[in-house]
């Protein structure tokens, strides 16, 4: 299936690493230029050494995504390189803990920086780009938008608040042509995801526990899977109707019957 992406340009935040990568690789596989924004880790930098020995149209610019100056200075480099954006997707950040009594209201206000105000700030930045070519915008989120977890309230917040931000913008946005859409991942083993599994107490135990909860296959969704849904929702020609959706790549896990934990 064509769909319709190559020579495109693309953003992707947090792209060198997990289900960043994944989405990386999906959108490079069709023939499209990424553009990596993200900090310089060990992961990253394989990935990209792997780009380029493979002559792959992968390129990077490091950044901490939360300042805000630096995303606009990583919107402007996509400008003055190559003069277009059709896709932003908005990927990176991570599950920190800070819950409603271990935290704090300045270590709240952080996390929000970490996990959401780069979704608004590259998404504002791109758009005049996103306007030009009618472009579409998706937002990585997470279950926990919707279900809860305990003991990390600014990441539900952040997630949740992702939600909402991706129906205000496929409302704003929809006279020109430009959709928003986001794809809410469950469990996936991502490095981030084995850092946090290795703190449990029995962490075979506790993974054997979860892939059980996860109705269809009993098994953690791949980070392919995602990226497959992400890739989708950036192409024009095959979901150039698809805007202000919420999409749960999880296996069921979600929606059919699961227990908090």
């Amino acid at each position: 299936m064509d769909l319709g992406l190559h020579d495109s340009v693309i953003v992707v935040t947090g792209g060198g690493a997990g289900i960043g990568q994944a989405i990386s690789r999906a959108c490079l596989d069709e023939g499209a230029t990424v553009v990596v924004v993200s900090r310089a880790s060990d992961n990253v930098k394989n990935f990209l050494a792997e780009m380029l020995n493979s002559r792959r149209k992968c390129d990077f610019v490091e950044a901490h995504l939360a300042d805000t100056k630096q995303c606009e200075h990583a919107i402007d480099y996509v400008r003055s390189r190559y003069g277009r954006m059709v896709g932003l997707v908005n990927n990176a950040g991570a599950n920190d803990g800070v819950g409603l009594e271990s935290g704090s209201p300045d270590r709240f206000v952080e996390s929000l920086q970490q996990n959401l105000v780069h979704y608004y700030a590259m998404a504002h930045y791109a758009l005049p780009m996103l306007k030009a070519s009618r472009g579409s915008i998706v937002n990585i989120s997470s279950k926990v938008a919707l279900t809860g977890q305990g003991g990390t309230s600014a990441y539900a917040a952040a997630k949740g608040a992702q939600l909402a931000l991706t129906r205000e913008w496929a409302a704003e946005l929809a006279p020109f042509g430009v959709r928003a859409n986001a794809v809410l991942p469950a469990e996936v083993m991502t490095p981030l995801y084995q850092r946090w599994i290795s703190t449990r107490e029995n962490p075979q135990q506790a993974l054997d526990e979860i892939r059980r909860r996860i109705p269809l296959g009993h098994r953690f969704t791949e980070a392919s899977e995602i990226a497959a849904m992400a890739v989708f929702l950036l192409s024009p020609s095959q979901s150039g109707h698809t805007t202000g959706q919420i999409i749960v790549v999880d296996g069921g896990y979600t929606h059919l019957d699961r227990a908090l934990t």
